[in-house]
């Protein structure tokens, strides 16, 4: 008995943590705990030797805490809550509503348009979420939009943030797979905007069939005057777009690396602020603590995952992802790849993507690097197959802020959303919108070079 636990070791540990995820107990410290408790057990077992409890501190400190990569995530957290606060958001939606008034399901469009241009200056799905439900939702209710269709939209839109970049998702993913956080934001671009194309296309369908379910907009809505118009648009919709040129525009043109251009979209977003003299010590306090406890939250979870993933691959678990595969028959590249796919999307049913990615990437990094898609995405490089990977998974992990029953994003909605609104329209209605990003997903899986086209035509994949 003994000699068949020690040999199990690692498969017993990830059972473990899959029970110990569902108790409640925050993350971090669910998979800290369980990789020094394992790591307690293979002492005892002679598969742990003590002094490898030593290395934890380097690995946390040289992997995680000084790791210049991960430096840009407090700076988009930190602009993200500074944009979220200084009213830009409210007079953006009131802008593109504006803009979209002669076209069916225009302010559901207008929502969707926000989301899209919100996740290129945010990138923090909670904010954006919460943001847009308590701006949009009373207005498309109002109006008489239905609940389903309304609170999808929010939803869909509202996850955008953690792909479009800049997007924190992407620098954890391209830390954990050691590729260039760059070439990242350049290839999920297109298929970022791809998702909203598609909610956009699928709102316009559904409003011209169905008009009783997104009402039009009163022509009269907005300015009077051709100046007024410009007015609206220059305070309103042309201030987000610079900001978004100055972030990724420097990254793209090879002038700043995402750190820095974190640190300039921080900087951006906090003159802007001033400008609108939304910057008083309140408003700055409570910034500066919201982006602090968020950013805790983050960094924690880096901390315990660190730890189990030591212990996990130091007890054989490579070894037995390996051999599990080759059991079930699954050794072909393709079939790697789409198991992987299937998997993470189950995963998002019940967990987080940070959880995800954290407990998955490193277990499958080293299996990763050996498969073979020359073929399919043309010659080059190891990279490339790594980027073009790594954007399937985030549009794949996009996902998991949505389905039932544990979605991130619709627990955000259902605390924000009035009385009249139940959980049951909110799961009704990000279905539709749910299926729109599989469809994106298989889009990218099958034309490789709609996510490596931008990334090598700026030349960061060669």
């Amino acid at each position: 008995m003994t000699a068949w636990l020690a040999q199990h070791l690692s498969v017993l540990m990830f059972v473990v943590l899959g029970v110990a995820l569902f108790s409640g107990l925050p993350v971090g410290f669910v998979l800290g705990g369980v990789g020094i408790l394992f790591g307690l057990l293979g002492i005892l077992l002679d598969q742990f030797q003590p002094i490898q409890f030593f290395n934890f501190l380097p690995r946390v400190w040289g992997g995680v805490a000084a790791n210049p990569v991960l430096i840009a995530i407090p700076m988009f957290i930190f602009m993200g809550m500074v944009l979220e606060r200084s009213g830009i958001a409210h007079e953006l939606l009131h802008c593109l509503q504006v803009l979209t008034r002669g076209v069916p399901g225009g302010l559901a469009m207008s929502v969707t348009l926000m989301g899209t241009i919100m996740a290129a200056t945010t990138g923090i799905v909670g904010a954006s979420v919460i943001m847009l439900t308590l701006i949009a939702l009373p207005s498309m209710l109002e109006r008489g939009y239905q609940k389903e269709l309304a609170v999808g939209t929010i939803a869909s839109a509202g996850t955008l943030g953690i792909l479009i970049p800049p997007s924190i998702m992407l620098v954890v993913m391209g830390d954990l797979l050691q590729v260039s956080v760059g070439a990242l934001f350049a290839a999920a671009l297109l298929p970022g905007l791809l998702l909203s194309v598609l909610y956009l296309v699928y709102i316009g369908v559904v409003s011209r069939l169905k008009p009783a379910l997104a009402p039009a907009l009163p022509v009269e809505l907005g300015p009077r005057s051709r100046r007024e118009f410009f007015m609206l648009v220059g305070r309103g919709f042309i201030p987000p777009l610079l900001l978004i040129a100055l972030v990724l525009g420097s990254i793209y043109g090879g002038w700043a690396t995402p750190t820095e251009a974190a640190g300039t979209g921080a900087a951006g977003a906090l003159l802007l602020a001033m400008v609108r003299g939304k910057l008083d010590r309140t408003t700055l306090r409570e910034v500066i603590e919201q982006s602090g406890l968020t950013n805790a939250m983050v960094f924690f979870l880096f901390f315990g995952a660190t730890m189990f993933s030591y212990v996990f691959r130091s007890l054989g678990g490579d070894d037995v992802v390996k051999d599990l595969l080759a059991a079930v028959g699954i050794d072909t590249a393709w079939e790697i790849l789409i198991f992987l796919q299937i998997l993470v999307f189950l995963l998002g049913f019940f967990f987080d993507w940070i959880e995800i990615s954290l407990i998955v990437l490193p277990i499958f990094a080293p299996i990763l690097a050996g498969l073979d898609f020359s073929a399919h995405i043309g010659s080059g490089p190891g990279i490339v197959f790594l980027t073009w990977f790594t954007i399937l998974l985030a549009v794949n992990l996009q996902t998991s802020f949505l389905p039932p029953p544990f979605g991130f994003t619709l627990f955000c909605m259902r605390a924000t959303v009035p009385p009249a609104v139940t959980m049951v329209h909110i799961y009704r209605g990000i279905i539709p919108f749910v299926i729109l990003q599989l469809i994106g997903l298989g889009m990218t899986i099958a034309f490789p070079g709609f996510v490596l086209w931008l990334p090598r035509t700026v030349g960061m994949l060669n």
